[in-house]
Formats: C-alpha cells, structure tokens, sequence
C-alpha cells in the first residue's frame, strides 16, 4: 500500500487502530500516525496536514537492513505494539504510543548492540543541537563553511561530546515552520542527520531500549513535551538561582595565572570602586598549592599557603561585599594526587580491563583518572570531598572538563555531580551534559578575541534553540593572560570589547575579565554601562528563567523563528553572512547586538521587528512591526534592545526592583516573579493606540487600592508586592 492511500486512510478512518494487515493507523486528539507495515514507513498528520513526512525506503532500520511489521495483538486507538523483523532477519519488537502533542516509538532490539535508525522524510530549516550545531561541517544547504543556526544538511554519525567545541550536548531538532521536533534519548554514541530529504536519528549500539521522540503543535507546546521528556528520563531541568544572573568576575579572564589573595581582591575591589555592579566571582584556577602533584581543581580543601594563606578569611570579606564565590571543579584526579589512591582502591574511578583507566588530554596536563559519577558510592565520596571546600565558604563551581574527544566517553559523565551540586544549593556555572539543565547558568565554550566572532552568538542561540537558554556567553573580552593573541590595545580590539560587552549584556548572565579601566574612556564607559543595563534587568531575566524551569520554552532567549514561526522573515538571519542575531528575552524585550566577524567595522545592522509595536529603548521612536529597519544606525554605545510585546518588564534601580510599564499594547496581560518569591504577580494593561504617549498612569491593586507609580525612561514605574495582580490604566 502506497503512502497516499494510508494517508486518506488517516482522513477517512480517524478512530482505527489498524487497517487489515499492510497498515497501522493510530488517532490522539488532532494527530494521526499513519505507517506502512512493509518496510514501516511511517509519518505524522494533523488535522489533514503532513507534519512529519515518510521516507521513501524505511522507516526504522536494524542493523542496516529495513525492518517490516506486523501487530503484536490488539492494539488501542492511540498505542501498539509491533513485531518487527528486517531483511537480514533481525528482530526487533517497536511500541508506538501517540499523544496529542508527542509520540514515542520505543524499539527493543532482540540483540543488544545492533545499530538502530530512525528515519523520516525530510525538513527545512532546522535547529538545535547545542554545541554541534557550531561544528564547521560541509552543511549541503551551505555554499562554504559558515557558522549558521539552521542546521539543515548536518550528518554525524558519531555524535558525542568532546568533538571540537561540544561539551553541552542535545540531539533535539525543532522544526518550527512544519510544527515539529524530534529527539532520540540516549546519552552514548549517537547518529543524527537532518536535511530536506531525510531525517534520522539512531544509535550506534542500542541498549535494551531505544526510544525515539517527537513532539508536535506551536513552540510552546513542543518545548513542554521536551521539558516532560527531559525529566522522565532523568536527564532533569532544575530550577536556578537569581544570585547567579547578576554581572559576575572571572579571575581568569583578569588576571590569568597570577592569582592569589591579593592580585584577587585588588581586582575585585576595583571593579567595585569603578561602580560595577558585581554578585558573583569566580577564582577558576592557580590557587591549589604549587607542588606538581597538586596541579589540578581537585585537590579538594588544599590551597597555596603562601598565595591563599587565609582562603576562609577571604571568603568571608567577599561576603561582605555581598558576593558569591565559586570554584572550579572538575571530575578529574590526577594519578598522583592527594585522593586518587583511595579512589583506585574503592573502585571509584572509570575503569578499563578491570583498572582504574588513565587518561591524557587538554587538561590537566599530567595523567588523570576520571570519576564514575554514575557509581552512587563513587558520587557520595565526591561529594564529601566538595564539602572540604564548602567549609571555607565556597559558594559554587564553575563545573569544566574538556580534552577528552579521544575516548568516546557517555555524554552524561559529569550529570551526576551538578545534580548533587544543585541539589546542595550551590551555583553551577554549567559546561558538560546531556539534555540535562543542572546548573544555574549553560556557557558556551571559551570564546576569544582571536577567534571567529560569529561563532558566539550561534553557540548560544544554537543552546537556546537547544533547550539551554541559560546562556552565559564567556568572560567579557576573552581570556587575554593565555598569550593567544597580542593584547595591543588596537583600533579593531577596542570595537571588539564594546561589541563584546553589548552582546553579553543582553544574556542571562555576563562574567568581567580584562579590566576595562585599560582601555580607552569610551570603551571603558560602554563596558561600565553594559554591565549596568545587564543589572538593571536580571530580575526580568531571572523571571524568564523560572517560567522556562517550569515549561521549557526557552524565555530568556528565545530566537525569531521559535518566537515567531509562521513568519517567514524571521528566518534566515542568524549566519556569518548576514550578522542578524536577535532574540526575544520574555514577551517584552528584542535584543538587536551588532555582533560578528563585522565588529570592527560596522555601525548599522538591518533589524529586524516582527509583528507588533516596538519602541527604540535608548530614544522612545515607536515602530510598526512586520518591517525590516534597514542600515539601522547601532553605533557603539547605542543600547541594541526594543520593547515590544506587552511592554511589561521588571527592573532594578535604586535597589529596588519596580515593574516597568511601556507604551507598546494598548491591552495585554503579563506574569513575572520577583527574585525572592515564586509569588506570581498579574498585571493588566489598558493603553493607548499605538503612537500616542501616556501622560501618566493610574496603578491599581486587586483591591482597587491606587498604587504610587513614576515616570520611568519612556514608561513609568512601580514597586511590586509578590502575589498582587495590578491593573494598569494610561492617561491621555
């Protein structure tokens, strides 16, 4: 039976579960699966349109070879269970069980170990993958090698971490334009293919169990699934802390190597004098004692005497300063150190032949031995070691390990321990996982002055697309004590850290490093507001970052084509060619950044504005949306960000967080949450038609209490109280 037929099949016989014995219909709410039961061709409707087309040849393939089913006794309206056997004669039994907005086919190979593949008809454009989608392969859509969101034409056969720049792994695709997403949970070595003809994904050596996911509906409804999936699997979304969404301090991006007490605090007290607003720091590395052996972040609870003689007494003055200081770790032991010998003979170390394995990479430099966190005796022992730096006041790590590509190690190896950590309260600045988002923050990989500058926002957009849109996008200006490039203070560097500060501001997290008081006053003074317009809205960041904990729609930084699917303008910008990387942070902001491997040169940007009403931040000019603002002057200096949406925002100023109201919808509704409370707080707008100004406001609470508000930039201001629903009323 041909694919149309199964298809008007779908149309005609909506409440079937099979149709005499060359196919299988299965119905949940709009959706139908429609297979072939020769070679299981299989594909997706909605409300009679194709979502998720079938592949021409197979659509499950064991080993090579197609499989062809037939049902395993009865089978419901929305679920069945299939024995499937493939041309080689390699049996494999397959469950399908279909909601309204996700399907999981779970194959049970009769012989572990077989190679298994998903395959469907092809899509365009693609996103997703994280840290892979900024591997430069020969994508077939692409002319040359260009860093670029769509993913349309990649093909990985071994996807895994540690190739290249991929330490933050996710082998989900959306697909926003057809309404799907599809993703296959495994965290060891995995086969992925995405391009207009063909979809696949599959594994290298099935488990027991393979199961294959695909969700469906608008954005909002597929993210949920993911969200739900993501949990259930135990690969889990944890909820963050407001502390680390505040301007932060990376002794390595500002002093390299030279750390100790005072080279520390010197810095830090300086940023401090220069008024940044700073509420995390991170002491990466250097300050374990100097002996070779000890050379590595887990020489837990051991410091240089010398560098770090009082480390409780220097945690205990950042407190003071009303800072969190974080660490790094890492779940690496070199074999010499202080703990190895002990985790050799409890077992507690990745073991190869019947042997602790020792391994050799980036770092460290000497030979190390690697925690098997999955070992629930080896993960306690771990984490009783962290408790030797939690003694001193230590309030979380920046969790790194990289250099490993050579071992195919799983992609979940260090999941483990950022669940503990987070368990624990600390604050994790996120690097290594799989679909896992167990840290406050998800960072990119180490990006550079000398290093293709179009490479950052696609990695963090790619991680947002992802489900990580926690992005921290690396120290401000890059690491400038490793000697990787000269640090002569050029025309084309001071742009960069301008360009550089603009574009992190408008993330959910933003680290200081190269002390900007050695710049130039200009760039010293964009760096300084950069900071402080991050500040200024990490409550509404932090906000966003709840709602995305509670149903995976990527709030704090949401591109275009996820915000805005149906509108065909808002693909096809965020590439190394045309430099248009923008997002939405909630409903209410646009972030506009000119960034790219243009930095130095140039001073407009075309942007972008979807459909709606948008107000320029820095001058108050309301826009019409659905328009693009061609050669829009962005000169450094220039705040790259336009309220839209329900305009309702949440700011600090003045130590106070106030919600900000807008003249952009004449009505709209909006949720936030202040940082100390998951109160959630209402508030409704009656406004002005577009390009009229409010001469004033009149707040009012649920109990027709008036509220004092202010005029604030081009909107006006209020003090919230967590659990309040506000109405708000301009006046003309």
């Amino acid at each position: 039976m041909t694919l149309g037929k199964l298809l008007l099949l779908a149309v005609f016989i909506p409440g079937a579960a099979s149709v005499a014995q060359d196919a299988i219909v299965l119905k949940s709410g709009e959706v139908t699966f429609i297979a072939d039961a020769h070679g299981f061709r299989y594909a997706f409707v909605k409300a009679g349109k194709s979502i998720v087309s079938a592949d021409a040849k197979a659509g499950l393939l064991l080993a090579g070879s197609p499989v062809s089913v037939k049902t395993e006794g009865s089978c419901s309206v929305s679920s069945c269970v299939l024995a499937g056997t493939s041309e080689a004669g390699g049996k494999v039994r397959i469950t399908v069980n279909l909601q309204p907005h996700h399907a999981e086919l779970l194959a049970e190979p009769a012989r572990i170990g077989d190679e298994v593949r998903f395959v469907s008809g092809g899509a365009e454009p693609a996103f997703g993958l994280a840290d892979h989608a900024v591997e430069q392969k020969e994508f077939s859509t692409l002319s040359n090698k260009q860093f670029n969101t769509d993913v349309t034409g990649f093909a990985d056969d071994t996807f895994l971490s540690g190739q290249g720049l991929t330490r933050l792994v996710s082998n989900f695709v959306i697909y926003p334009k057809q309404g799907f997403a599809e993703l296959l949970v495994d965290p060891f070595t995995k086969i992925v293919h995405t391009s207009c003809t063909q979809i696949v994904q599959g594994v290298q050596h099935a488990q027991a169990r393979v199961p294959m996911h695909y969700f469906f509906g608008t954005p909002h409804e597929i993210y949920r699934e993911y969200l739900a999936t993501r949990n259930t699997a135990g690969f889990r979304v944890m909820m963050p802390k407001y502390e680390a969404f505040g301007v932060g301090w990376e002794a390595f991006g500002a002093l390299g190597w030279d750390t100790n007490t005072k080279t520390v605090r010197d810095s830090i007290d300086r940023y401090l004098g220069e008024g940044y607003p700073l509420k995390w720091i991170v002491i990466g590395s250097g300050f374990w004692p100097t002996r070779p052996e000890m050379h590595e972040t887990t020489s837990f609870g051991l410091w240089d005497k010398e560098k770090y003689p009082d480390p409780a007494g220097l945690m205990a003055h950042f407190h003071r300063e009303g800072l969190k200081t974080m660490l790094g770790l890492r779940i690496t032991f070199i074999t010499t150190g202080p703990y190895s010998a002990e985790g050799v003979r409890k077992g507690y170390f990745m073991m190869k032949d019947g042997k602790a394995q020792v391994f050799t990479g980036g770092w460290p430099k000497m030979p190390y031995y690697l925690l098997e966190a999955h070992n629930p005796e080896a993960l306690n022992w771990y984490m009783a070691l962290v408790k030797k730096w939690n003694d001193y006041g230590v309030d979380g790590y920046k969790e790194d390990f990289y250099g490993y590509g050579a071992y195919g190690l799983r992609d979940d190896k260090v999941d483990p321990t950022n669940d503990r950590l987070m368990a624990d309260k600390k604050i994790i600045i996120e690097r290594n996982g799989y679909l896992s988002s167990n840290g406050d923050l998800h960072r990119i990989n180490d990006f550079n002055y000398n290093q293709d500058q179009d490479r950052g926002p696609v990695n963090s957009l790619a991680l947002a697309y992802a489900g990580f849109p926690l992005v921290y996008p690396d120290i401000v200006g890059g690491t400038f004590g490793e000697d990787r490039f000269s640090t002569t203070r050029t025309p084309a560097m001071e742009a960069y850290m301008m360009r550089n500060a603009q574009w992190a501001a408008l993330h959910s997290s933003m680290g200081m490093g190269e002390p900007p008081w050695t710049f130039s006053a200009k760039v010293s003074k964009v760096m300084l507001d950069s900071a402080k317009l991050h500040a200024r809205f990490a409550p509404y960041l932090f906000s966003n970052a709840r709602k995305f904990a509670q149903d995976g729609y990527p709030w704090t930084m949401t591109p275009l084509p996820i915000a805005f699917p149906q509108d065909d303008h808002a693909y096809g910008h965020e590439n190394a060619t045309e430099h248009g990387y923008e997002w939405m942070i909630g409903d209410a902001m646009l972030a506009t950044p000119l960034y790219g491997s243009d930095y130095a040169t140039a001073q407009t940007r075309d942007i972008y504005l979807p459909k709606g009403r948008w107000m320029d931040f820095d001058n108050g000019t309301m826009y019409e949306g659905g328009q693009t603002l061609k050669q829009f002057g962005l000169p450094a200096g220039k705040t790259p960000l336009f309220i839209g949406g329900s305009g309702v925002t949440l700011e600090e100023m003045d130590k106070a967080v106030r919600v900000v109201v807008y003249p952009v919808a004449a009505e709209a509704m909006a949720t936030l949450t202040l940082p100390e409370s998951e109160k959630a707080i209402g508030v409704k707008i009656t406004g002005l038609p577009f390009g009229t100004r409010w001469k004033g406001v009149i707040v009012t609470d649920s109990h027709g209490t008036t509220v004092s508000a202010i005029p604030q930039g081009f909107g006006f201001s209020f003090v919230p109280i967590p659990g309040e629903a506000y109405t708000v009323r301009a006046v003309r």
